[in-house]
């Protein structure tokens, strides 16, 4: 027989088991200290045994729900007003309690490293934190996560006070935009920070929406049989199933010569891609590492024996160049710069000559990449061209035995943004744009799809989503030239056509040597401008200038605008009006002067160009002395008026 003592310490154990199996959880971006948005029903979410009924209440309001068969139970609290601080109960077979929380503004604030920069990197950085004494606005930093599925659960996280003591972790966009409208709403902000450095657009967009981009699909149903507990060997599998056998040794080299360089090499078995063109478009999807490119050239005794230069175009990230076996340029990770290399006399010879290309891909997109018209070999005044079709073969292959965030898309939306849907939010501010530029064709859709989907999730209708354009980042040109930078900035500006969005220019204050501009003080006000403007209906200049029409009278060109406050104006000490390139037939651009003739309108021409039909504004990697800018002292926002091909079309 069992003793009375054992049953009741069975009974005793079979209760605990119970009671903690009924424990009530929440997700943590419920917690203390946390800011609830304003005028709307307020969703509350959770778990609990299944059938367990739940109870929440807030003040004056108070919800039921039950646990559905997985334990998950949501309710909506009734709408409140700005205020605080309350205390919420939340209440099932064990009870919680919520304290300090605030009804306020609550933003998402998104994006990659510049969002992600902390205050202790800003400009004036110490003596920013030792004044950010500001209890009524709020911080939840989502923790760093990648999945392969949307994910039901943050892991951690909590809401933080704005203090000297915590200020120091905050994302600096974020608490320059958070620090703006508390100031000039007086109402509680709550931020809730979910960045990742060096992301795409979108591994921060869903399934259902990357989807039915066609550029995604094949990523998609990669990403379904990828085992992401083991990456390494199951990316490994999947690249052999697709491309093949391959080594981890560089199989174009013969000890420390370049064996598939060789003018002799039988390259006849070679697959062909076509260049300028990147190699994960061209099935080689999950490739990272050595690709050898080969093309033939064929020149006549003259060519041969002129001086010659060969333009490749961009390379993303390394190349060494061969001509008949003659190693005649090499760069390494340097993927915005264009390979110019001079060829040495006697290289070249006359009829057949081999050129080839040993490329390697380090991460990410790689390939040669830009403008089919930079990739030609010059003889003398005569240009060769070299766009097209070229023979090429995998000589080594690495991979990650990380997960990158970058490695498929939709991984951060499911780890970092689904978990958050349904908090209630005003809306939400970005910062991105780096990792696409080398494909900122495709990110004119690219970004409008995300934001559709974000607001699709949300069930919010169409939410105030605000975001940051690409600051000024490396050298200036001396020559106008075409810019994958300027074109994503075109991409970011096109996004404008959505509702409810605004967008802060920042070529004015970033920084040639650094990607990461330490003024972040100006990208927060300026974000802050569009959420007061759109958000708020205040009656504030938002925006800078921003092209409306031209008219060509001869050789003069008159612009004008929209968005220029009282008037357009020069920054400039003398007066001269800086950033403007024009173009005739050609498509060659040339620098041009101007001036102002209107509130909303100015002329620009130039000598070089006696019949303009396009002109370009601020167009470069690094517009920094573009100075156009409106009475509110906001630049104008960079464009062109010519729809030609770009180099990342």
């Amino acid at each position: 027989m069992i003793s009375t003592q054992k049953k009741w310490t069975t009974l005793l154990l079979i209760l605990l088991a119970g009671s903690l199996t009924a424990q009530v959880k929440l997700p943590p971006i419920f917690s203390g200290n946390m800011v609830l948005q304003q005028g709307m029903e307020i969703p509350v979410w959770g778990w609990a045994s299944p059938g367990e009924k739940v109870t929440v209440t807030l003040e004056k309001g108070k919800a039921a729900a039950k646990a559905n068969k997985q334990g998950k139970w949501t309710l909506k609290l009734p709408a409140m007003n700005y205020g605080g601080p309350f205390t919420m109960t939340i209440k099932g077979k064990n009870v919680q309690t919520l304290e300090n929380i605030l009804i306020g503004e609550v933003w998402v604030c998104s994006g990659q490293s510049n969002m992600e920069f902390n205050m202790l990197s800003v400009k004036n950085s110490d003596a920013e934190i030792a004044a950010s004494n500001y209890p009524d606005i709020r911080l939840f930093t989502v923790k760093r996560r990648i999945s392969g599925t949307p994910q039901e659960k943050l892991e951690e996280g909590e809401w933080v006070k704005c203090s000297p003591t915590t200020t120091p972790r905050f994302s600096a966009v974020a608490y320059f935009f958070g620090r703006e409208l508390n100031q000039q709403l007086k109402v509680p902000i709550g931020l809730i920070h979910t960045s990742w450095g060096g992301t795409v657009a979108e591994t921060w967009t869903s399934e259902q929406m990357t989807g039915q981009n066609p550029d995604f699909v094949n990523q998609l149903a990669q990403l379904k049989k990828v085992n992401l507990d083991d990456y390494a060997k199951s990316v490994e599998k999947e690249v052999r199933e697709r491309v093949g056998e391959f080594s981890t040794v560089d199989l174009g080299m013969k000890g420390d010569q370049p064996a598939w360089a060789a003018s002799d090499f039988n390259d006849s078995a070679w697959k062909t891609m076509e260049l300028p063109g990147y190699i994960e478009s061209n099935g080689l999807q999950g490739v990272d590492g050595i690709i050898w490119f080969r093309k033939e050239i064929n020149l006549t005794t003259t060519e041969a024996a002129q001086h010659t230069t060969l333009n490749l175009a961009k390379v993303n990230d390394s190349d060494n160049t061969y001509i008949n076996g003659t190693l005649v340029g090499s760069t390494k990770l340097q993927a915005e710069k264009s390979r110019v290399y001079t060829i040495p006399a006697g290289v070249l010879k006359p009829g057949r000559n081999l050129l080839t290309v040993q490329l390697e891909d380090v991460g990410g997109m790689g390939g040669v990449y830009g403008n089919p018209a930079t990739l030609n070999i010059q003889c003398g005044d005569h240009l060769i061209p070299l766009s097209g079709n070229w023979k090429y073969k995998v000589g080594l292959v690495k991979f990650s035995t990380v997960l990158s965030p970058n490695s498929y898309p939709t991984l951060l939306y499911n780890g970092m943004i689904h978990p958050l849907v349904p908090y209630g939010i005003r809306g939400a501010i970005w910062y991105q744009g780096e990792g696409n530029a080398g494909r900122a064709k495709q990110y004119q859709r690219v970004f409008p799809d995300l934001i559709r989907d974000w607001r699709n999730h949300w069930n919010q209708g169409e939410f105030p989503f605000f975001f940051v354009q690409l600051a000024n980042f490396m050298k200036t040109d001396s020559l106008p030239q075409e810019s994958a930078w300027a074109e994503l900035r075109e991409a970011q500006s096109m996004t404008l056509a959505l509702p409810n969005t605004g967008m802060a220019v920042t070529t004015d204050v970033g920084d040639a040597l650094d990607i990461h501009p330490k003024d972040k003080q100006t990208v927060g006000k300026r974000l802050a401008l569009s959420a007061l403007k759109v958000a708020y209906k205040q009656d504030v200049i938002f925006s800078g200038p921003v092209y409306k029409a031209i008219n060509i009278t001869g050789n003069k060109v008159l612009l004008t605008f929209d968005q220029t406050g009282d008037g357009l104006k020069i920054k400039d000490k003398y007066g001269y009006l800086k950033g403007f390139a024009i173009a005739g037939e050609d498509h060659r651009f040339y620098w041009a002067k101007g001036k102002l003739t209107g509130k909303n309108t100015l002329e620009v021409s130039s000598p070089e160009v006696k019949n303009p039909v396009a002109v370009r504004y601020a167009w470069g990697n690094n517009p920094g002395d573009a100075n156009l800018y409106n009475s509110a002292d906001l630049p104008a926002s960079p464009f062109r008026t010519d729809k030609w091909k770009g180099i990342t079309e």
